[in-house]
């Protein structure tokens, strides 16, 4: 605090240069990129040349789709360079903006450093025990007839863990990175121009879109390709290339053990913030959102990139991870049941479709440009409208490029039309997607009647937005769940009409098929992240804006691209729901595909008539309700630290109201730190230890009982009913967090009495209970999901 403040020597500092305080002395740079910085550039740049020849090597010893991925992944690396420099070069606007973003970036990369260092250190802790459980697991006969022992399939899984765990790590921090500097030139471009500001918000998304869905394809390939030239994959008495995949799954685990701990704390982080400065600031107090006198603004500033950029970052890289490991795993193990002589086309099929992800998204991201406008409201083009324009050029994309790759990678001649009906299955996989964005939007946009009517409800009272909210949340699981079925029906159909039989010529295609489907989703994952991360900065954008005291005219811009932002965090996470449910079906195919490779016994069903197994599945239900409470009463229990603290900063320094006296940011962004941090380990070690204690638990009831396969029955019960139940509880709690949000923001606009009024003030109560909903328990869900499936995955053997 400025010794002026400590002495009392002041006049209202609206008068006056506004100052605002650094969270930390200097910028935080993880350690990996100082040693990086401290490398003398002609020895970093040969460094670089022998470590892509080496890659490009190990590429080409494998297949030339291999080289083809990379060279792709490459690319986008250096598109993603050229939009840093652009977004970076545009001016950061009046030195109170910039002294505010200072202070965002500051405590965002504070709290990134310390969560970040208590996961790293339990991802090592957790790699300990994936290696003792693997040095003592049973192998499979597969695994004795290459010659692949014990040790060597603890090392590879161990190290796949751990690089899964490291990459979903850099992902977060790209999402973080970026926001963080793009934030104050969004702010600074809407004093000019309203779809300037939206270029630039976006173009800052696509940055992190492109390297985390690169990061997720590039990591992927390398393991592939490191693993089969040092295995010495295909070679006589070695393993074959459809068992390979299995060695991947790690990965997998490591990045959804990361993304899980980064949601629940950015998302505790984001939220106790928020519901703190809401209800002193707005409800107790009158002062609007984001306004400089509330203590708590700027944490809340800071929650959106821990929470809604930093931990999506890694949330998306771990469900493309997850999605391509499950294809690689069902479309080599197809290949080997229909005897197809080359069988890479089907395993590296989905590596190809997401490299073609990165260039058609990048399309779609350039192809919102900046048109002159008079930057009012009124005169510009609707920012939804804009993005939605571009989502549907990268769809058109998407159709063409997935037909051509399916006819390259997927015919062959034991089937020649089988590749048409994968077609299908990809068609069905992007419409899913589509239906999805719109839905989502349906329900949160305030351009629909569920939420105006919701905003209507307000006008009675606090208790009717509450039920109204609820409702609304409770209907909108409906139309997503029919989408989910008829998808995962008709993509599975066509894949099991495709043609493709195994020896006894049974249809073997059924699940290849919904795993072409999910491709087909997530073909335009790097365009949907873009929009995600568009939310958060347009955000923090008006947040700079309120504090730094700009004109009505700016506000009245970022306000509208703010409400876009959470109509597009919205959306992209009922896209993330659909494809959490797709990729868990698969993940759980292959899982019960390894329990018979382990026991050597047919395990094709779950019969829950079994009571232990019934059991198994009340099991999972109830994980994903307690999980939910844990998280929602975290982010309780740390904002009422908040509440507490800024109801005695203004008790205790009144001249705040006043603009007399500046309110304490540091003490607010420490408690909610420390707070958040401790708060995420209970739910986290909940997701991981559960699984494996009922599977042991029910391994050893079965051996006394004499049902070998008892526990991993029981956990593929408990899985099967938690993705089931997260699924519908992850639809309702984000679906209500958002329309709370935009019923809200609904009534800012100037309807049903503006702000201030009653009728706002129960729309700041609906939109304070549903903020852990949205950001903290709903992302986090379908998060585990997956999680359960990957640990379930590679815990395998410990079930038998």
């Amino acid at each position: 605090m400025d010794e002026d403040v400590e002495g009392g020597n002041l006049v209202s500092y609206q008068d006056r240069p506004r100052t605002f305080p650094n969270m930390r002395g200097k910028p935080y740079m993880p350690l990996i990129f100082r040693i990086i910085m401290r490398i003398n550039v002609r020895v970093l740049f040969m460094l670089l040349l022998l470590g892509l020849g080496t890659i490009f090597y190990i590429g080409a010893s494998t297949s030339p789709i291999i080289v083809f991925v990379f060279s792709v992944c490459i690319v986008s690396f250096v598109l993603s360079t050229y939009l840093t420099k652009w977004v970076l070069s545009k001016d950061e606007g009046p030195p109170e903006m910039v002294q505010i973003s200072d202070a965002i970036r500051d405590g965002a990369e504070g709290f990134f450093r310390t969560q970040y260092g208590t996961i790293s250190k339990m991802a090592i802790l957790l790699g300990l025990v994936i290696l003792s459980i693997y040095l003592f697991r049973s192998t499979t006969p597969q695994q004795e007839s290459s010659g692949l022992g014990r040790s060597t399939t603890a090392f590879v899984t161990v190290v796949s863990f751990l690089l899964g765990a490291l990459c979903s790590g850099i992902a977060g921090y790209v999402g973080m990175w970026v926001s963080v500097r793009a934030n104050v030139r969004v702010a600074s471009a809407a004093r000019r121009s309203a779809r300037e500001a939206l270029q630039i918000a976006v173009r800052a998304g696509g940055f992190s879109a492109l390297v985390v869905v690169g990061m997720a394809v590039f990591g992927i390939a390398i393991l592939y390709a490191t693993f089969y030239v040092w295995l010495g994959v295909d070679s006589p008495g070695t393993m074959k290339v459809t068992d390979l995949p299995l060695l991947l799954v790690g990965y997998g685990f490591g990045a959804s053990f990361v993304a899980l701990f980064a949601q629940l704390g950015g998302g505790i982080f984001t939220k106790a913030a928020d519901v703190g400065a809401d209800l002193v600031g707005k409800v107790e107090q009158g002062i609007p959102e984001d306004d400089p006198r509330n203590p708590a603004v700027i944490a809340d500033l800071v929650g959106d990139n821990v929470g809604d950029c930093a931990a999506r970052g890694a949330d998306l890289f771990e469900s493309i991870s997850a999605e391509i490991i499950s294809a690689m795993i069902l479309g080599g193990a197809m290949a080997q049941r229909c005897k197809i002589e080359d069988p890479s086309g089907f395993i590296l099929f989905p590596l190809v479709i997401h490299s073609f992800d990165l260039v058609i998204s990048s399309v779609g991201i350039f192809s919102i440009r900046n048109t002159r406008d008079s930057g009012v409201i009124g005169a510009i083009e609707d920012p939804m409208a804009v993005l939605q324009k571009g989502y549907s050029v990268t769809i058109i994309l998407a159709v063409i490029v997935f037909g051509l790759c399916t006819r390259w990678m997927l015919y062959t001649e034991q089937a020649p039309s089988a590749w048409l009906n994968f077609v299908l299955c990809g068609l069905v996989g992007i419409m899913m997607a589509y239906i999805f964005v719109w839905i989502s939007k349906y329900y949160t946009d305030y351009k629909y009647e569920p939420v105006r009517n919701l905003a209507l409800a307000s006008s009675t009272g606090h208790g009717t937005n509450i039920i109204a909210g609820v409702s609304l949340g409770l209907e909108s699981t409906a139309l997503p769940v029919l989408v989910i079925s008829i998808s995962i029906i008709l993509a599975f159909w066509l894949g099991q009409t495709s043609g493709l039989v195994d020896e006894s010529g049974n249809p073997t295609g059924g699940l290849f098929g919904t795993a072409v489907a999910t491709m087909g989703m997530l073909s335009t994952a790097a365009y949907v992240l873009t929009m995600d991360m568009f939310g958060p900065i347009a955000d923090n954008a008006g947040g700079i804006v309120e504090m730094s005291q700009q004109p009505e005219s700016v506000r009245e811009i970022t306000d509208v691209l703010d409400a876009v932002g959470n109509t597009t965090k919205a959306t992209t996470k009922g896209f993330a729901i659909g494809s959490a449910a797709l990729a868990s079906f698969l993940l759980f195919s292959a899982y019960m595909d390894e329990i018979s490779a382990f026991s050597q016994l047919p395990f094709n069903q779950v019969d829950i008539a079994i009571p232990e197994v019934f059991i198994g599945g009340l099991l999972g239900s109830m994980l994903i309700f307690l999980f939910s409470g844990w998280a929602c009463s975290a982010v309780g229990r740390s904002a009422q630290e908040v509440v507490n603290e800024v109801r005695r900063q203004f008790i205790e320094r009144p001249g705040i109201m006043d603009y007399k006296e500046k309110p304490d940011y540091g003490r607010c962004v420490s408690i909610v730190a420390a707070a958040s941090l401790k708060e995420m380990i209970k739910p986290g070690a909940l997701a991981i230890i559960s699984p494996i204690v009922v599977g042991l638990v029910f391994r050893v009831l079965g051996h006394y009982t004499g049902h070998p396969l008892l526990g991993a029955k029981v956990v593929a019960a408990m899985l099967m009913f938690a993705t089931v139940s997260g699924i519908l509880m992850a639809l309702f709690l984000n679906t209500a967090g958002g329309a709370w949000d935009n019923a809200k923001k609904y009534i800012e606009t100037g309807a049903l009495g503006g702000k201030g009024s009653d009728c706002h003030k129960a729309a700041v109560t609906g939109d304070t209970v549903g903020d852990p909903f949205k950001d903290t328990a709903g992302p986090s869900i379908h998060v585990l999901i997956k999680m359960l499936a990957t640990i379930t995955l590679v815990m395998a053997p410990v079930f038998l």
